[in-house]
């Protein structure tokens, strides 16, 4: 496997992806080092949790803070989040996988 792209101290997008994780049947009892496929769908819901402001808030004890919205605008994390949307739909485009992993 080949990184695709990194984030630290995300929570809330980690958050995100977990909630993704268990709706998708995940049973780790933590999620940590375990992978969750992202579909296009998938891509798709995130870019609109990300424009709309509405990623879990998500918080840890090695997490961080996520940084805040003062407007509607898009913070720098957001910029990040929808660079990492269009490589990843380029991707599965392609024909290859997408997937989310965390270790912490």
């Amino acid at each position: 496997m080949k990184e695709l792209h990194y984030w630290r101290k995300h929570p809330n997008l980690h958050g995100w992806f977990e909630e993704l994780y268990y709706y998708k049947g995940g049973e780790a009892e933590i999620f940590d080092c375990v992978y969750v496929e992202i579909s296009l769908k998938d891509l798709e819901d995130l870019e609109y949790d990300i424009r709309n402001h509405t990623l879990p808030e998500t918080m840890g004890f090695f997490f961080g803070k996520d940084e805040e919205h003062i407007s509607d605008e898009l913070n720098e994390d957001d910029l990040d989040d929808l660079e990492f949307i269009e490589k990843a739909r380029k991707i599965i485009n392609q024909g290859d996988h997408v997937y989310y992993y965390s270790w912490w």
